[in-house]
């Protein structure tokens, strides 16, 4: 890891595991449920502290106090668009966010009365105006698997005293810096000044692939909510918006070539569709936060939506007199045309989304009207596969693959559930297994997927969809990827996971606040310390990023039970 730097590893030796969560935060905490004890709040939050926790960190009490006026983030080194434009939202969101600028307010009007309460304690070191962004790296332009979001903090250092720097090999770790240390700052006691306490960290990601997944065919997903979202992954530190945009129900993404599969297919072509500026908008706005878009197309089940604008791509179903059915069913896998239709589309889907990763689904394919279809039963005696559908859809999935490589000179790579691997597809070995059955019981098909030499993304534990009352966020910080009885190089083929929100019961009112904060606690499993699993320790931390998030402007459920926030709306 090129970032460690000499002079940081030897800081290392006097590193605990971190800064450890006062007693009384430890004991205030009751699973599942309970009332308040006494006064106040439930969980009491935190003051200053990282969600996700980093990797290593060191704080002392010693304080700096930021001006706005006079603050600024001064970069050196490599710089690029995704970092002039990162330093501006990042300077509001510490001094000026949506619903929490009095604070900002109060030290433009207050500061010169009130600072001698902060400039005579001992604790006080002085004014932090400036802090140094230094890139060592030339920008990527993209997002991509193997980006590096390493980075350290230095506040008011051994080797820097007074000064503010945050360093990495990458533009995206200066990304996930500077979210760290716009929560290192906070509001001082009265309410007026804006102190960082002086701390050094070092912080990298578990896992590579640290997603979330919106299902925008089953209620449409308008871009402002999109965009909220992308905002709260960016301050979780995921970095993989896995876009559900199709299924059974809606077509909503406009393609260029084939206009009819949203003009026929989605809930409305006029209001809820995505049209390409709309997508580029999405793609650019996670650009800029250090965020890949992998588009889903699944097929070739959840596929309903594709039928009206592409006649011939479904399978008729047909009655047991030999009757026509009036419904289709999956993509019909034998006719060359239907093949065609998809080497273009993907082609197209391949030069909209610039990410190398497209997923291709492949779950939950329905094989009972592939089943009563003549010119199936057909194929299948021609091929003598008697009555084995798996192998049908071994079929197509292969011949997807086959077309797709084709048109994209061998470039794409894949994600696709793991029903694909369950029927003996023979894939691609930079193929990535999406595991999803079976809740917390996702450590068979982990050992026998990853057995096979597939890399792995998880997601069986984290359907936050799944919705309970009272406290449940435990249950997917708890759950452990590696968990799984494997060797070693099996376990390095686990790269990540994402949380799923599919779109059956919520909508653009609720999918935020149901997702957030929940899905924090998936994205500090995949960022954190394996070591860092105890949710009676993490709950007052995660207790301040609500409120954080809610200062921020973004309307997120409750997490802990009875609590409240000093900025709530």
């Amino acid at each position: 890891m090129a970032i460690k730097s000499v002079s940081f590893l030897l800081l290392l030796l006097d590193f605990s595991l971190g800064l450890a969560e006062p007693d009384f935060q430890k004991a205030n905490l009751r699973f599942p449920f309970d009332l308040p004890k006494g006064n106040g709040a439930w969980i009491r939050p935190t003051v200053g502290q990282i969600w996700p926790k980093p990797q290593l960190e060191q704080s002392t009490d010693n304080f700096m106090v930021l001006r706005p006026s006079d603050f600024h983030f001064q970069i050196t080194g490599n710089t690029c668009d995704i970092l002039e434009e990162a330093i501006h939202r990042y300077y509001d969101l510490i001094f000026f966010p949506p619903r929490g600028s009095g604070t900002s307010k109060r030290f433009q009007k207050l500061s010169n009365k009130y600072s001698m309460t902060w400039e005579k304690n001992e604790n006080f070191r002085g004014y932090l105006d400036t802090v140094v962004l230094h890139v060592m790296q030339p920008c990527e332009k993209l997002p991509s698997l193997s980006m590096d979001e390493h980075y350290e903090i230095k506040i008011d250092a051994t080797d820097r005293p007074r000064e503010g720097i945050i360093l990495g090999q990458s533009v995206w770790g200066i990304l996930r810096g500077l979210e760290s240390f716009s929560q290192l700052v906070y509001s001082s006691q009265n309410g007026i000044a804006f102190q960082i306490n002086s701390t050094m960290i070092m912080d990298f990601p578990r896992f590579p692939h640290r997603g979330l997944l919106l299902d925008s065919s089953r209620h449409f997903l308008p871009l402002p909510v999109i965009k909220d979202n992308l905002d709260l992954m960016a301050q979780n530190k995921l970095n993989v918006f896995h876009w559900h945009i199709t299924d059974d129900p809606a077509f909503p993404y406009e393609s260029r070539k084939f206009p009819s599969l949203s003009q026929l297919g989605s809930f409305n072509p006029y209001s809820h569709v995505y049209s390409p500026s709309d997508v580029e908008y999405v793609i650019q706005y996670a650009r800029m936060r250090g965020i890949r878009v992998i588009p889903e197309f699944d097929t070739p089940g959840h596929t309903q939506s594709w039928g009206p604008g592409s006649p011939g791509l479904l399978t008729p179903c047909y009655k047991k007199d030999g009757t026509k059915d009036n419904f289709f069913g999956p993509i019909n896998p034998v006719p060359a045309k239907n093949y065609k239709f998809l080497r273009e589309f993907f082609a197209e889907i391949f030069q909209v989304f610039p990410d190398a990763y497209v997923h291709l689904g492949g779950d939950e394919v329905d094989f009972s009207c592939w089943a009563s279809n003549p010119e199936i039963i057909s194929f299948m005696k021609q091929q003598r596969w008697e009555q084995d559908f798996a192998r049908l859809e071994q079929f197509y999935m292969q011949r997807l693959i086959n077309v797709t490589q084709d048109v994209t000179k061998g470039e794409m790579r894949y994600l696709v559930w793991q029903e694909v691997i369950d029927n003996n597809v023979v894939l691609p070995s930079s193929t990535v297994i999406h595991v999803w059955k079976d809740g917390n019981n996702f450590h068979d098909e982990l050992a026998r997927v990853t057995k096979f030499g597939y890399r792995t993304v998880l997601s069986s534990p984290w359907y936050l969809n799944y919705i309970n009352y009272g406290v449940d966020w435990d249950r997917y910080y708890l759950a452990e990827p590696l968990s799984f009885n494997g060797t070693e190089s099996q376990k390095r083929l686990v790269i990540g996971g994402e949380a799923c929100m599919w779109g059956e019961f919520i909508d653009a009112v609720s999918v935020t606040s149901i997702t957030w904060p929940r899905a924090s606690a998936v994205a500090e499993r995949l960022w954190s310390s394996a070591s860092t699993n105890d949710p009676r320790l993490a709950a007052p931390r995660l207790e301040e990023h609500r409120c954080r998030l809610l200062r921020r402007g973004f309307n997120v459920n409750p997490i802990n039970g009875v609590s409240y926030c000093d900025i709530e709306w």
